[in-house]
């Protein structure tokens, strides 16, 4: 049975998990030193429950406590009206509940590549990867978040992260994902300089996804049994050095008249879609 506690007060000391959400920098030491994210609305709440994230408390208005009590286990439920909600999170909190949630050690990157992910609560499907994304420096945390959403609809098998990545279970980035940052392996890189080496011995072709259309476009490269699909920042692309470490430079063919309007890439979450899309076509 859940434990529901009323708060009036939004300097309650127990509330503290939920506080000021969005404050980034706040946000990363805070959940960095208690090892927790947040979930927020229905949704995304079972999502994480569904994946194995155990439930540290919740916050929630008193007509959210129903549809979700099956949810909750013995986790403390922290019932308070709206008003006392937006106060200690700053702001109005519209999808009905927050769940503060504990983290789970992430595996390791040679345990992705090879599917063997015990315990881990991001999807771990325990089938060996074929199809993955590895992404460069993305620091905007809702561009992580909807990369992983187009990956679990398009059917990526995982997503490797460089060391400075956002976080995929930073708030805006579950939000965004919609829970999809659940649904899919991942792991972090520790060394972002011979970070590829691992990937490419693991016998992936690396594809290095770039606006430059000299490139070769992405449908006509042969991707071999496994193949790694590489994305940099919206602004700078990938670094020189991913992409010279590539196979094969690769580049969604743009309409010439879009070239002639000026329109000469796409930004990086479309980019994505359309690129995982032709991925997963063999």
């Amino acid at each position: 049975m859940a434990r529901l506690i009323t708060v009036t007060d939004p300097a309650d000391p127990r509330l503290a998990d939920y506080v000021r959400l969005r404050d980034v920098n706040l946000r990363k030491s805070l959940e960095a030193e208690h090892g927790l994210f947040m979930a927020e609305g229905e949704k995304v709440i079972r999502r994480a429950v569904a994946t194995g994230y155990p439930v540290r408390s919740v916050l929630t208005a008193r007509r959210w406590v129903e549809p979700l009590s099956d949810v909750f286990g013995d986790a403390p439920v922290y019932v308070a009206d709206d008003d006392v909600v937006e106060a200690v999170t700053g702001f109005a909190v519209h999808r009905g509940a927050l769940a503060s949630m504990e983290r789970l050690p992430l595996p390791s990157v040679a345990g992705v590549l090879a599917g063997d992910l015990p315990g881990q609560g991001t999807g771990g499907r325990g089938e060996v990867p074929r199809r993955i994304l590895v992404l460069e420096d993305l620091v905007d945390h809702g561009n992580v978040g909807a990369i992983f959403r187009c990956a679990a609809a398009l059917g990526i098998d995982a997503v490797i992260l460089s060391p400075r990545c956002a976080d995929p279970l930073y708030r805006r980035s579950v939000k965004v994902s919609m829970g999809a940052v659940f649904a899919i392996p991942y792991a972090r890189m520790g060394d972002w300089r011979d970070g590829l080496a691992e990937v490419r011995a693991a016998g992936f072709t690396l594809l290095a996804l770039t606006p430059d259309q000299s490139a070769v476009p992405l449908h006509k490269v042969p991707r071999g049994e496994r193949a790694a699909l590489l994305l940099g920042t919206e602004g700078d692309g990938l670094s020189s050095r991913w992409l010279r470490e590539a196979d094969h430079p690769v580049c969604i063919p743009m309409s010439a008249g879009a070239m002639e309007l000026g329109v000469d890439s796409l930004n990086v979450v479309a980019a994505t879609a359309i690129a995982c899309h032709e991925l997963m076509r063999d």
